[in-house]
């Protein structure tokens, strides 16, 4: 009797525990704070290392529904606030043999559907680089919810993903692509905390 006791109470605080996951927000649409938000990147560099940056300008906003998986996501990037910690670095992945700022200024993501639960989910959507769009998927977690004591409710995610440059056309030379200097493959790191107004 007291092991069918012990199980229906561990049931209970389960079933309890998963509830208030998915009820640890409220509903609404969160604009993303860019102050305390993080687009950052990394990409093999001669196969032993890798280089890492982000971009220090983003805006967009997390559409959270009551059922979670019916919320949604939109971002935009300035691809000029590209920052690797190198000027000349910057500089040229700024120009025509890059990301080519002046023609593509913006880096976007639109998301188109998401599976799984607040813990660990997938963030489907499009991805649009240097012009191209490319469905992509995003490992992503929610990080929790808070009240930041200067009236706003805060929520924060993380989330990654790794594409093939060449598939957005992040390319330069063939001397370069014929050999192992830059890696194929970029990684994508967020860390995303966005804010709304309590109403009164």
């Amino acid at each position: 009797m007291k092991l069918v006791t012990v199980g229906a109470l561990l049931t209970g605080a389960v079933l309890s525990f998963t509830a208030l996951a998915e009820i640890a927000y409220k509903p609404g649409t969160y604009p993303i704070d860019v102050a305390h938000s993080k687009v950052g990147f990394e990409i093999p560099h001669l196969v032993i290392s890798t280089v890492e940056g982000k971009f220090n300008t983003v805006e967009g906003s997390v559409n959270l529904n009551e059922k979670f998986d019916k919320s949604s996501v939109k971002a935009s990037v300035d691809v000029n606030s590209i920052d690797t910690g190198t000027v000349k670095r910057d500089d040229h992945l700024r120009s025509p043999d890059f990301f080519d700022v002046k023609k593509y200024p913006k880096m976007t993501f639109v998301s188109t559907g998401i599976k799984g639960t607040p813990d660990s989910f997938k963030l489907e959507g499009k991805l649009t680089i240097h012009g191209v769009t490319k469905p992509v998927v995003f490992d992503a977690k929610f990080l929790g919810a808070i009240n930041d004591g200067f009236g706003n409710d805060r929520v924060a995610f993380s989330a990654t993903t790794t594409v093939k440059r060449a598939d957005y056309g992040l390319t330069w030379n063939k001397a370069i692509e014929a050999g192992p200097v830059v890696g194929e493959s970029l990684t994508i790191n967020l860390k995303v905390e966005a804010a709304k107004p309590i109403k009164k």
